[in-house]
């Protein structure tokens, strides 16, 4: 099968306690029923859903959603370690291209949303997105920021794209809804770009403008 991975990699410190972690855990329902019950879209994309703070955790291990119930909430609490999100996210894409590859299948470059609302904490944080940029299976990278992220910060993380919240007094809760639909349309949009017929794969589909955010220029290389 042609199979094309997305990771969503959110932000769980203490700053997105309340109305952000709550948003998020409202969204990830809806996105679970759309992916799961379209069986082309399904059967294409696999999800794995992470989650940092102090430390990192796989959530949701890379899955075919149709497979699942229900997709796990996210909590909140700790400080923003970036470092340990890029550390965990290398280590399970290489993991999971490994093993989707030793299974046959034709796998794609991975995709990332990643999410934050604020500044990492770790000073070393950037040593960890160098080694995930430099490896074989390094993935296309959208970022996310909303609250006090730092757009100078998020054009450096998002190799593919970035944006960040442009209207403060849009509450971060809508804010986050707005991620979760882009995210959505993503990967169905992404999905329904496969050409079996002539073996061309996958053409990454992100939208170009998200309702409340403002996108950012990447950095020149």
């Amino acid at each position: 099968m042609q199979l094309l991975p997305f990771y969503l990699v959110c932000d769980e410190s203490g700053s997105m306690a309340g109305a952000g972690v709550e948003a998020l855990n409202s969204s990830l329902p809806q996105l679970h029923a759309e992916i799961s019950t379209n069986p082309t879209v399904a059967d294409k994309t696999r999800f794995c859903l992470i989650a940092f703070s102090t430390a990192a955790t796989v959530l949701q291990p890379l899955t075919d959603l149709s497979e699942l119930e229900s997709l796990p909430a996210l909590s909140a609490g700790g400080v923003t370690s970036y470092g340990a999100a890029f550390r965990l996210l290398k280590e399970t894409i290489e993991q999971d291209v490994t093993f989707l590859k030793n299974q046959g299948h034709q796998v794609y470059r991975p995709v990332v949303f990643f999410l934050s609302d604020g500044i990492p904490t770790d000073p070393d944080w950037k040593t960890s997105l160098r080694d995930l940029n430099m490896f074989p299976f390094a993935p296309k990278i959208i970022a996310f920021g909303i609250g006090d992220a730092s757009a100078e910060i998020l054009s450096e993380i998002g190799n593919f794209k970035a944006f960040i919240q442009k209207d403060t007094s849009i509450s971060p809760a809508i804010a986050l809804r707005e991620f979760a639909t882009s995210l959505t349309r993503s990967i169905v949009t992404s999905a329904a770009s496969v050409s079996s017929r002539d073996n061309r794969g996958f053409t990454l589909q992100v939208d170009d403008q998200v309702p409340g955010f403002s996108s950012l220029p990447l950095d020149q290389l």
